[in-house]
Formats: structure tokens, sequence, C-alpha cells
């Protein structure tokens, strides 16, 4: 059986992050129309469909997200493999940027995790609006970049989604609104795009709302949920133990899905931050395959 090329992974995988053969061809020093064969030969190769091609752009068939994880691994242990020969160390300073909304709880554990996969690693994590993330990516204040994005028909992002969850509104289970009165709406501070989208949903439906407690973060926020000061909107995953989406939610505008994005690579990434990248992402994958457990085989 002849092996897989790994020219056509490469250009396969770049196209999925930058979300259109247009955009991956300068990535990648080719033509569109050469991305454009070496896909062709891909899924010739495969037998199967691998990207759905439409007017934003193209995102991978079932087939092709199957595909993908293998493809990073291949071409990560590739590239490990000839840094493994020349004597490259897999030690340094590792800097993560990661958005507050991100399965809040599953963070500790997951560096953690980090800790016994690269025993020589010095971890610097930063927890940060989305916003933020998205703006600095080309400033290198960061290594890897995780950022959430609220969904829309016409948005589209840039980079690999990991997961996607469902907006709630969430509210403790004795919390009662009079809807002739303002609603207690709980917020991160301004700059905040939850904070942003969520007033301008209530404005837009007529939703007579005060923001009566800001939090500084996410923690804070399940905090003041939980003392029953009022409503938030939150992902799935940020809704802790003891709190559920509100029972009288049906009075409030309905809520998009937000996506958690991991930023493209940027161009000469080390092998130690395309190596922890490629794990990070195995292990968010199978976190979401498993309906949101640790994967923690990923890294033995």
């Amino acid at each position: 059986m002849r092996p897989f090329n790994l020219d056509h992974l490469r250009s396969f995988i770049t196209v999925v992050e930058a979300g259109s053969i247009s955009a991956a061809a300068p990535r990648l020093n080719l033509s569109s129309s050469a991305v454009s064969e070496q896909l062709s030969k891909l899924e010739d190769f495969t037998g199967q469909s691998l990207l759905l091609r439409g007017k934003k752009g193209v995102t991978p068939t079932p087939s092709g997200e199957r595909l993908g994880v293998f493809a990073r691994e291949m071409l990560v242990l590739s590239a490990r493999a000839l840094d493994e020969v020349r004597g490259v160390s897999f030690s340094g300073e590792l800097r993560l940027a990661i958005t507050d909304y991100f399965r809040p709880n599953e963070i500790p554990p997951m560096l953690v995790k980090l800790r016994e996969r690269y025993p020589d690693l010095r971890l610097n994590v930063r927890v940060q609006k989305s916003v933020d993330i998205r703006a600095q990516r080309d400033e290198d204040p960061f290594d890897i970049g995780l950022s959430m994005q609220i969904l829309s028909p016409a948005h589209a992002h840039e980079g690999t989604q990991v997961c996607r969850e469902p907006l709630h509104w969430v509210a403790a289970e004795g919390f009662n609104w009079d809807p002739a009165r303002p609603l207690s709406l709980l917020a991160l501070p301004a700059g905040c795009a939850m904070q942003g989208f969520t007033r301008q949903l209530l404005e837009e439906n007529g939703v007579s709302f005060a923001i009566t407690h800001s939090a500084s973060g996410v923690a804070g926020l399940q905090s003041a949920l939980l003392a029953g000061l009022g409503v938030a909107c939150l992902n799935a995953s940020s809704i802790p133990s003891g709190l559920k989406p509100w029972r009288d939610a049906t009075r409030l505008p309905a809520l998009p899905d937000v996506s958690f994005v991991l930023l493209p690579p940027r161009d000469g990434e080390k092998p130690l931050v395309s190596d922890v990248r490629q794990r990070l992402l195995q292990h968010w994958t199978m976190q979401q395959a498993d309906d949101f457990a640790i994967g923690s085989q990923i890294f033995t």
C-alpha cells in the first residue's frame, strides 16, 4: 500500500486552517491551482470527499475531519523525527493565551497533562479576552492562542475549530424576574465581546435591562449567578455545577452557538510549539467526542 504524501497532507491542513484555497496558497508558497491539484490527488488517494467547497470557502467533510486528526499528527511526527535526529530538544518556554470562557474547570488538569508529557517545558499561561487574543496574534505575545467566537450566518472563523457549544441564559433556581422591571444582567466588564453581544441582543429585542453586577472573570460571574444576583449569558461548558439554563429564558431572545478556535500557527513555528499544538488539538477533539470527558490517553 502506498503511503500518504506529506506535502498533500500539509496542503490539506493549511487549507482547512486558512478557510479557503486562495488564502492557503501563499502560506504554502504555491499557486491556487497547484494546491487544488494536491487536494484532488489526496481525495483520489483516499477515495473520499474531504472538503465542502462554497462561496465562503471550504469546510472539512466528516471524512476530512477524521483525516485531519491523523494528518496533523503525521506532520508533527515527521518534523519531530527530523529534529530528534538533529538533536533538537523539546524543552523551553511555551506561552498559552486562552479565553476565560473555555471549559474553566478543565484547564488545570489539561496543564497537568502537558507537564507530564513535556517535563522540561516552562508554561506561561494567560487568560485573556478573545478580542485581545485575536488582535495580538501578529504581535508575538503568545505561541498558541485559543479564542471564542460568537457564530452568525455571516461569520467565518480563521483557524481550527476545536469545539462548538450553545449559549444559554443562566440564573439560579430561585431567581425571579418581574417583566415590569429591568432585567438584572450579570456580565464581564466593557470590552468583553460577550457583554457587548448580550447588550446589543437585548436592546434590539426591546428587553429592558440593567447590568447590576460586573465580574472580573468567568469564575466571578459564576459566583454571582450562584448567589442569585441575576441572569447571565454563558456557553454550556461554563455553566457550573448547581446551575442550569434559566427556566424563564423563553421570555428572552434566542441565542446562537459559540466556536472555540485555535488560531493558525505563525510562519516558522518552532517544533516544540507545533508538537504541543497537535497534542492540545487531539486532547480537545477527544474531549468533545466523549461529551467533554478528559481524554488523558493522548498525553501518555
